[in-house]
């Protein structure tokens, strides 16, 4: 049990819509995350299925060379039951290590080559989005995923010669993605190389349309790699953004058990939950994670609380390191029964939040300033994975700085939080 101290100050943690008013318009709409949100990056194989797998398969395939699974969550044009998908077997198979990858299998093309599809109606692509994004957030909630989780729109082939029918399917995905940018979830699109990707690709610096977060595309030529891809330029989605479905329906056997798949590799952002640890003596939850913020509730001993993510802060007793909790305050890892007390816990993540930058060349220096040292560029489009914010160098408007997870800082000016004058909710202060 828990006593709040300021139950005003616990609204920082609702998972209701974000209050910022967003500072940039299309392509890289704003994402509005609100308090208790994180975001998961998943480099490497992955497999996804028709059917959600039983823990007990999970179980065997643990042996397997995948740490993430694709899952239909939703969508009228999903083809498969889901008997296992429920918010109690995410809470399982994420505990295990597995990284999810939700999927939603929405309105099809109008043009698409899928038989017996539910179709976009070219009258009304923009609300057609939205509403499936709507829809998708509220099964990805029903789930227990988190803001801050990325949710991947299933567009199939399509007759890529068809200008009417590719200009009603980016309308469609640019408000799919603008509405899960409004409920603060990151806009994925799965899409064959050949169709959507490349149409996508076509547009990817067009003010016309909200460009997704990330691209994951199928094209089965056994290569899973992320680079050099036929349709999509190296310089689009760079920074954790792209994922490759490299082979079709097959199966494969681990553990004992066999499964039908698609192989897929991942560089993108995937699903993020709550990971659920208990008090083991009575700990103080603040606004961030030192003890110079303000205590705002007291959990006892044997209360369970649900991590979202760690990062660092002041020292108590063995460990620098703090959770941050699915309602947005902060409790020292010292006091909660993760698997370690003095560094990171897995599979509980590190607390980061990307944001797209918006301009080409967009310098990563070694300090929040313009005389610090130049280690590397951005391009436009890129995931700024955010970690902190800072005061710095003044550039245009803002005096802000991001810290990113690779250590290095990014001006925000040039990066589309809410905000271009001051700091963005809910980034903590470097």
């Amino acid at each position: 049990m828990f006593r709040i101290k300021l139950v005003a100050l616990l609204a920082i943690g609702a998972l209701a819509l974000g209050s910022g008013t967003a500072a940039m318009a299309e392509p890289a709409t704003v994402i509005n995350y609100p308090g208790g949100s994180t975001a998961n990056r998943y480099v490497g194989l992955a497999f996804d299925t028709c059917t959600a797998p039983t823990v007990a398969q999970l179980t065997a395939w643990k042996s397997s060379p995948y740490k993430a699974i694709g899952t239909y969550i939703g969508g009228v044009n999903r083809g498969c039951a889901q008997p296992q998908l429920t918010a109690s077997w995410v809470s399982t198979v994420t505990r295990m290590g597995w990284r999810l990858i939700p999927i939603y299998m929405g309105l099809q093309a109008p043009c698409s080559t899928r038989p017996n599809a539910q179709k976009i109606s070219p009258s009304a692509p923009g609300t057609q989005g939205t509403s499936q994004a709507t829809d998708a957030f509220n099964k990805a909630r029903a789930l227990g995923l988190l803001a801050g989780s990325a949710i991947y729109g299933d567009m199939e082939h399509y007759d890529a010669n068809n200008t009417s029918c590719r200009d009603t399917v980016l309308r469609y995905l640019s408000a799919w993605t603008k509405e899960l940018h409004r409920r603060g979830f990151l806009s994925g699109v799965y899409a064959h190389q050949d169709s959507g990707a490349k149409h996508l690709a076509a547009v990817f610096n067009s003010t016309v349309y909200a460009r997704p977060d990330a691209l994951w595309i199928a094209r089965w030529d056994l290569s899973s790699s992320l680079i050099n891809w036929p349709t999509v330029s190296n310089n689009f989605w760079t920074a954790g953004q792209r994922a490759k479905q490299y082979r079709g329906d097959h199966t494969e056997t681990y553990g004992g058990v066999t499964m039908a798949i698609d192989n897929d590799r991942f560089d993108a952002p995937v699903g993020a939950v709550g990971f659920a640890y208990q008090v083991t003596t009575t700990a103080s939850a603040r606004t961030g994670p030192t003890t110079a913020y303000p205590v705002v509730a007291t959990y006892s001993t044997g209360t369970t609380l649900q991590v979202s993510c760690q990062t660092y802060g002041t020292k108590v007793g063995t460990t620098t390191v703090w959770n941050k909790l699915i309602n947005g305050l902060y409790v020292t890892d010292y006091y909660i029964n993760t698997p370690s007390n003095t560094t990171y816990s897995a599979p509980i993540p590190g607390c980061s939040l990307p944001f797209q930058t918006t301009t080409a060349g967009l310098s990563r220096r070694a300090g929040p300033g313009t005389s610090y040292k130049v280690l590397g560029a951005m391009q436009n489009g890129a995931l700024a994975w955010i970690t902190c914010q800072t005061g710095g160098t003044k550039v245009g408007t803002t005096s802000v700085w991001n810290r990113l997870t690779d250590g290095t800082y990014v001006t925000d000016f040039y990066v589309a939080t809410a905000s271009n004058t001051t700091y963005t909710a809910p980034l903590r202060r470097c």
